[in-house]
């Protein structure tokens, strides 16, 4: 067997067997570890000769025109769209065009063919149709060591994909006579994607094989596997099955231990007459010149009893996949994209993965288990939540190796650019005691994925303050604030020192520390609704006497509109702010500070207050009134028969006269917008930074960069609309929509 052949027979890792093996004791690192792209360090399984011919692997050229220059001049277009994804390597349809380009110019150059490849792959997996292409292109200039090289790589990076196992064993099947090679290489294939419920072109592929091959006991031995798993076009199998035993005898079908098993038995009922019964025959054979049949004619009779037995084991097996493929066909069939695409999925479909693991986790079985999150891990890959509840899966099931190997696989390949994922590795790791591994996580996103994210700051101030570095927590504001005055209009800014501050406060409780702290911000920031309402707060939480006097000339510069200062909040923040300061006044201040800042917001808000709500507050006043005298009049006059049937679910006991009126009710109010409590701008920090009290458990908004617009939030399933359920039909009359209560200006913060 040639060097190549034995790659497809036993691959980079470890045997089919070892494999399956190594998952059931839940220590598959060693030969999962390489599974989507990473290998045991968690980097690229790229070896260092990809894109190069060395000694070992040689390549033919298809002719003279062959170049093996990776270092050839580059096409204008080419050095565009290299330079845009050397900036950002999530751009998927920038490295989609560089790919296009590059075969389009360099036909005949392997080594840029083999360049781009490698880069793209590398950021992107699991697109097994760019494997089978890159190695199409091995194929084309005639290395075969090297095609073998990149389907190794592609089921090491996009293991669970029935497709790309296909292709391989497709490959293999052209390639090689060797049998025992292929059969070796489809056998892999089995192990990891064999029961997925849309693997039957793969298992179609096997049985053409063996059928070709006339193997019928291989081929029955498959039938039997496949039937022990509830995939699709089940009953299709079962009867290819029973045509393949009907039309074959059983000795052809029989595997070797299966024969030998029928032949015990057979010995058994032989030797059950008593020995001078057999004496007797067998001294009647002697003499009658005849022999006893052999075994191997015993067992190659197509007895109908047999038979029937033959058939019946595979049709319990059957029966029972079939009972387990109806508890998730609903799962299934509500999966639309198995695949991966750097297109976001729908709701529903995110959902149905959800729904799918609790079923599969309440069921018990762990092989089904981590083979189903690796399925969903394929269609679902840009998204943090499922990597997230992968490695809480596994760790509480006790597999920490495959916890640790999710774990790294999404911070290192898949979703290593949102913050969520790193902020979850932060605190598992500090969890599991790698304080070292916790700080490195806190100071990649501080350096590189999302520097001053202020979720970040705050959670690595508080572990620094948890493991009693005071010094350090305090180190980790002053390093962010430092930063932030150095650029211009810092948004987070305003937001550091306020949580700075009151951190400050409710750690050493030391309330001068804290003052100086805010003194110091409005040095350097200018006042905003958000800084205010931080620094209102910040005086609740502060032993009396409040500082009063100093807030309020703070207010008055802001919710006044002054042009001669930059004041930049909108009117509704301003109104909002002001109902603020009324309200920690209303707990904490005099009769004569509330009175004036009651008397102030009267003077600039209510005159403002717009003609159209005054308005709908007439017509509600109006719609009320005309509600009551109606009843009144419904309630003097007897009920009469309706005067058609114009409205058949109508209830009886409307008068006629009222349903012959034409309805005069006012179409319901939309709603009012909630007012917008954040700037826009803060697009990259905690929209719901909101209560000061506490800090949200997800983002409100994608962090930027990201590879895919992300709806979904740190932990938590994307906030979808979801439609309600539908209600029974009316038994009574349709109540008008009553008069929309006013909305709040703000929320409560105390």
């Amino acid at each position: 067997m040639g060097e190549s052949q034995a790659m497809v027979a036993e691959g980079y890792n470890a045997s089919a067997a070892t494999v399956e093996s190594n998952i059931d004791s839940s220590q598959s690192v060693a030969n999962v570890s390489l599974v989507n792209g990473t290998g045991p360090e968690g980097g690229s399984t790229a070896s260092a000769e990809n894109g190069t011919a060395t000694d070992n692997v040689p390549v033919t050229a298809p002719g003279a025109g062959h170049v093996d220059n990776a270092g050839s001049a580059l096409s204008p277009e080419e050095e565009r769209l290299w330079s845009i994804v050397r900036a950002n390597s999530s751009e998927f349809n920038a490295w989609t065009a560089l790919i296009e380009e590059t075969e389009r110019i360099s036909q005949d150059n392997i080594a840029k063919i083999r360049k781009v490849y490698d880069a793209f792959l590398a950021e992107f997996p699991l697109c097994y149709g760019y494997w089978k292409k890159y190695a199409d292109h091995e194929a084309r200039v005639g290395a075969m060591d090297k095609v073998v090289e990149v389907y190794e790589r592609a089921v090491q990076g996009v293991t669970y994909s029935v497709d790309i196992w296909l292709h391989y064993c497709v490959f293999a099947i052209n390639t090689y006579g060797d049998p025992d090679t292929i059969r070796s290489l489809f056998e892999r294939a089995v192990v990891y994607v064999g029961t997925d419920f849309l693997s039957s072109p793969l298992w179609d592929k096997y049985i053409e094989y063996e059928h070709m091959q006339q193997d019928w006991s291989r081929l029955a031995m498959i039938y039997t596997r496949v039937l022990e798993n509830p995939i699709q076009n089940l009953d299709r199998y079962f009867s290819n099955f029973k045509e393949l035993a009907e039309t074959r005898p059983l000795s052809e079908l029989r595997s070797a231990e299966e024969s030998a098993t029928v032949a015990v038995a057979s010995d058994a009922s032989e030797t059950a007459p008593s020995e001078s019964d057999g004496k007797a025959d067998e001294g009647k054979s002697q003499a009658d010149g005849t022999s006893e049949p052999s075994k191997l004619e015993s067992a190659g009779s197509t007895d109908p009893e047999e038979l029937k037995k033959y058939i019946g084991i595979r049709e319990a097996l059957y029966i029972k996949a079939k009972e387990f493929e109806s508890k998730i066909i609903g799962f299934e069939m509500a999966i639309r994209r198995p695949y991966f695409h750097i297109r976001p999925l729908n709701v529903a479909e995110l959902e149905n993965w959800h729904n799918y693991l609790d079923f599969i986790e309440s069921d018990g079985d762990f092989n089904k288990l981590v083979k189903l999150y690796e399925r969903c891990l394929v269609a679902c890959a840009n998204y943090p939540e499922y990597w997230i509840r992968y490695v809480l899966s596994m760790g509480s099931s006790g597999s920490m190796d495959l916890a640790d190997n999710a774990l790294t696989r999404a911070t290192q390949v898949f979703v290593k650019r949102q913050p969520e994922i790193h902020l979850f590795a932060a605190r598992l790791k500090e969890q599991n005691g790698d304080i070292a591994g916790a700080r490195a996580a806190f100071q990649l996103l501080h350096s590189e994925i999302s520097p001053g994210l202020l979720e970040a700051v705050i959670k690595h101030a508080n572990m620094e303050q948890r493991l009693g570095n005071v010094d350090d927590a305090f180190s980790v504001y002053e390093q962010v604030i430092a930063v932030e005055k150095g650029k211009d209009n810092s948004i987070l800014l305003p937001l550091l020192y306020a949580q700075y501050s009151r951190f400050s406060y409710l750690v050493l409780r030391d309330a001068e520390k804290a003052r100086k702290i805010i003194v110091e911000a409005l040095d350097h920031v200018q006042p905003s609704k958000h800084f205010m309402e931080a620094l209102i707060f910040f005086e609740t939480i502060l032993p009396p006497p409040r500082n009063i006097e100093y807030l309020d000339p703070l207010v008055e510069n802001l919710i006044k509109p002054n042009v001669d200062t930059q004041n930049t909040a909108s009117s509704t923040e301003r109104e909002e702010l002001s109902l603020i300061y009324i309200e920690f006044l209303g707990l904490f201040g005099d009769v004569e500070s509330i009175k004036k800042a009651e008397d102030r917001h009267c003077k600039l808000f209510l005159p403002h207050r717009s003609r159209s709500e005054l308005k709908k507050r007439s017509a509600d006043e109006f719609l009320s009134s005309d509600r009551t005298k109606l009843a009144k009049t419904y309630n003097e006059t007897a009920p009469a028969q309706p005067v058609s049937n114009a409205y058949p679910n109508a209830p009886a006991q409307w008068s006629g006269g009222y349903a012959a009126q034409p309805q005069a009710w006012p179409q319901p109010q939309a709603a009012p917008a909630q007012p917008q409590q954040w700037n826009p701008a803060y697009g990259q920090q905690q929209a719901a930074y909101g209560a000061y009290g506490g800090y949200p458990a997800g983002y409100a908004a994608p962090q930027a960069p990201t590879p895919v617009p992300q709806a979904a939030a740190y932990g938590a399933y994307p906030p979808q609309a979801y439609p309600a359920a539908a209600t029974a039909p009316l038994a009574a009359p349709v109540q008008q929509p009553a008069a929309a209560p006013p909305q709040p200006y703000y929320n409560t913060y105390y």
